[in-house]
């Protein structure tokens, strides 16, 4: 994995897995008959002997998991966002968080990716849902390489962890230098008329964005938030009180999501102008990811034009 390579997170989450099924024995996988998709189908290959298949039965899934993980044993589950989101939500709700269970969930084809799949399959709540749960912690990575950091973090995480995939390729942005930390922001520029800060997929978005803005005069620090929960508060009233401007970017709902959590920090700790990039209150729709994200207003242009209106 190079930097500059595009690179789906889905296929990172799957080879994670696969490598911690090499060095701990008690990792387990949970599928949904959706293994190609996710790519857990990698881990299944290597060790079908922990590697469950149960069929189109989201919500059996998560309960056979909490009850592995009362076992001992480490439980992956992963099917895509939409459905654990909504159709598990109670059993990840009783089950899994109330008692705060050592089980993991991937949520994949997080946001608007997701290929043919369709509006039905998009979710741009999931966070949101998450992240109001008590016990859960969610994750929602920048890149490939820092998408299998954070599968090893949530698996050594004892708790219940929510960690969100996308299914479209992603650039490389972050090395073998970058560690990943639950909990932890990552400023990967400076600056000091604006503060962007992103999460997930938008990150590249964002990084490129700033560093065009540098070009034309305005110098934008950005922000790597890739745990939304627990959120590192301390940078984000850092930036509010030195850079007095903060937009947000995410492929999620404006509300509850990434800008829902930071506006929370800002109101009760540092207040300051803030813009959130996001999907509206809709529905998602099919069509190309790119014209879906240039149609609400979450990419690169919309992200350098919503700094510049700012900064007048």
């Amino acid at each position: 994995m190079q930097l500059g390579d595009n690179i789906a997170p889905r296929l990172a989450f799957g080879q994670a897995l696969v490598e911690l099924g090499g060095r701990n024995e008690d990792v387990v996988v949970l599928d949904c008959d959706v293994g190609a998709s996710t790519q857990t189908g990698l881990f299944g290959e290597a060790y079908p002997d922990r590697f469950y298949q149960m069929g189109i039965a989201e919500q059996n899934m998560v309960g056979a998991a909490a009850g592995m993980s009362t076992m001992g044993f480490t439980p992956w589950v992963s099917t895509f966002a939409v459905f654990l989101a909504k159709r598990a939500v109670d059993q990840i709700r009783v089950s899994i968080a109330y008692p705060k269970l050592n089980v993991k969930l991937n949520g994949a084809y997080g946001g608007i990716p997701t290929g043919k799949a369709g509006a039905t399959h998009q979710s741009v709540e999931d966070i949101a849902v998450m992240r109001c749960m008590p016990h859960m912690t969610v994750i929602c990575p920048g890149d490939p390489y820092e998408t299998q950091q954070a599968v090893y973090a949530a698996t050594d995480f004892v708790g219940p962890v929510y960690l969100r995939t996308v299914r479209c390729p992603v650039p490389v942005i972050f090395d073998e230098k970058h560690t990943f930390e639950i909990g932890r922001s990552y400023t990967l520029q400076e600056g000091s008329d604006v503060t962007i800060i992103a999460t997930g997929m938008m990150t590249p978005k964002a990084l490129d964005a700033a560093r065009e803005l540098e070009k034309e005069g305005v110098k934008a620090r950005m922000i790597h938030m890739p745990t939304i929960k627990p959120m590192d508060e301390e940078v984000i009233v850092k930036a509010s009180k030195e850079t007095g401007h903060i937009i947000t970017v995410e492929n999620h709902s404006r509300l509850g999501g990434l800008g829902g959590a930071v506006a929370e920090v800002l109101t009760e700790h540092a207040p300051c102008h803030l813009t959130r990039l996001g999907f509206p209150d809709v529905f998602g729709e099919s069509g190309d990811n790119e014209a879906i994200f240039s149609k609400f207003g979450v990419n690169t242009e919309n992200i350098i034009a919503a700094a510049k209106a700012v900064c007048r």
